[in-house]
């Protein structure tokens, strides 16, 4: 028999929501038509998002290309401060410092960065890897059109 830690198992935890505001639930499922997302999906997300936001209130979420991500408030995306912040050239206690610099951001923005990252690692740590392939990927086309420019 396989362990729980063998496969991944996606539990369902039911929770019933009473609004005392009509006009919520309104909104909710006007904004999951539009989402073409279930209304308990997107209560699912927006409950999450709003849990998140008041552990770190520096840090919000936004659309894009690449979906909804965490971003700090007047600045971008956490995944782009945070791979300013590890690794690279700077010694660790100088890369907070730097990150300021870099990002025009005041400290404790960049800080908030961090503990959002030390709470979802694993998050973040797929938007680094989807973000370098591709990178990679749009490196290789470019060399693939000079390298047919050439020909």
């Amino acid at each position: 028999m396989n362990s729980q830690s063998d496969y991944s198992v996606v539990m369902s935890h039911p929770v019933s929501v009473r609004f005392r505001n009509p006009n919520v639930a309104e909104r909710l499922h006007s904004e999951a038509a539009v989402r073409k997302a279930s209304t308990s999906a997107l209560a699912e997300e927006l409950i999450d998002e709003g849990l998140r936001v008041r552990r770190h209130p520096l840090v919000s979420f936004r659309d894009g290309p690449a979906g909804r991500r965490a971003h700090v408030v007047g600045g971008p995306d956490v995944w782009e401060v945070v791979d300013g912040l590890i690794g690279g050239d700077v010694s660790p206690a100088q890369r907070i410092e730097r990150a300021v610099e870099v990002f025009g951001l005041r400290r404790e923005q960049v800080e908030a960065a961090l503990a959002y990252y030390a709470e979802f690692t694993e998050e973040i740590d797929a938007a680094l890897d989807a973000n370098r392939r591709a990178a990679e990927e749009a490196e290789a086309l470019w060399c693939r059109q000079r390298d047919l420019l050439a020909g």
